[in-house]
């Protein structure tokens, strides 16, 4: 249990991380004890055990989708696999991959920047927001950033440490600017990388890119346009749509609406 304990420690700091799956109710899996805990490594090692082989089984099985994921919440063994749908009666889990804080990296601090680095810090990412300008890149205006650097666009992000779990978003004050800081950050792994701006000027920058030999798979992951469409005007709606799109790519997830109704409410009802 120490090891189990020190391992989750070190991956909340920044250690490799590792999938964390403790029982909340036994159901019908009377022998589990309700906090028993197994964590596997993206590896496959496993340490501690939930009390039951076949269940360890179960969750090592999922452990690469939920790794990719980045799952938590409670999930339920179903009659097949695990389901993050309630299941009356079923045995539950929590599920939980400890990693260090994603990367929200905002190349550009204007009013959109700042806007992003507020809402980022809400969601909990660690953010960095990078500038050129003095009187925009100030910690004094950006109280919600972990770090803020004043450089130029292309040393300051050939300086950052840009990986799986770092978010790119490109809002500079203007076009030539983004392409600029986009030469810098394209092909380095980044999770998500996004870059503001019309349809016609982005396609134009991606272009240029292209000409000049960028790797034309690594110019198909740029998200650009960015973010998704809520009909957005603010700084603040836009950095909504931005950070919506973010979790979208983090977490799996459609972006279509969750507007749901059982068949006999999807009509009114009609009355004589």
């Amino acid at each position: 249990m120490l090891e189990l304990t020190r391992r989750i420690a070190e991956a909340a700091e920044g250690g490799e991380p590792v999938l964390v799956a403790m029982v909340l109710e036994p159901g019908p899996r009377a022998q589990l004890r309700p906090g028993a805990r197994l964590a596997i490594t993206r590896s496959g090692e496993r340490l501690g055990s939930l009390g039951d082989p076949e269940l360890d089984d179960l969750v090592a099985a999922e452990a690469p989708a939920m790794f990719a994921e980045h799952a938590v919440g409670t999930v339920y063994v179903a009659p097949v696999g695990l389901s993050w749908r309630t299941v009356p009666g079923a045995t539950s889990l929590y599920i939980e991959v400890v990693e260090p804080k994603p990367v929200l990296l905002v190349v550009g601090a204007g009013h959109i920047g700042r806007a992003l680095a507020k809402l980022g810090n809400f969601l909990g990412f660690h953010v960095a927001v990078i500038d050129d300008r003095e009187e925009f890149a100030d910690p004094a205006v950006l109280p919600e950033a972990d770090e803020v650097i004043c450089a130029e666009y292309g040393p300051a992000l050939d300086a950052y440490p840009i990986g799986p779990a770092t978010h790119v978003v490109l809002v500079t004050r203007g076009h030539k600017h983004d392409e600029e800081a986009l030469r810098h950050c394209v092909g380095r792994g980044a999770r998500y990388l996004g870059m503001i701006g019309s349809k016609r000027r982005t396609s134009t920058v991606l272009e240029h890119l292209l000409a000049d030999g960028f790797d034309p798979e690594e110019l198909a992951k740029v998200r650009t346009p960015i973010g998704l469409d809520i009909g957005a005007e603010t700084p603040e709606e836009i950095a909504v749509a931005i950070m919506a799109e973010i979790i979208l790519v983090r977490r799996g997830g459609t972006g279509a609406p969750m507007y749901w109704r059982p068949a006999h409410l999807r009509q009114p009802v009609r009355t004589p």
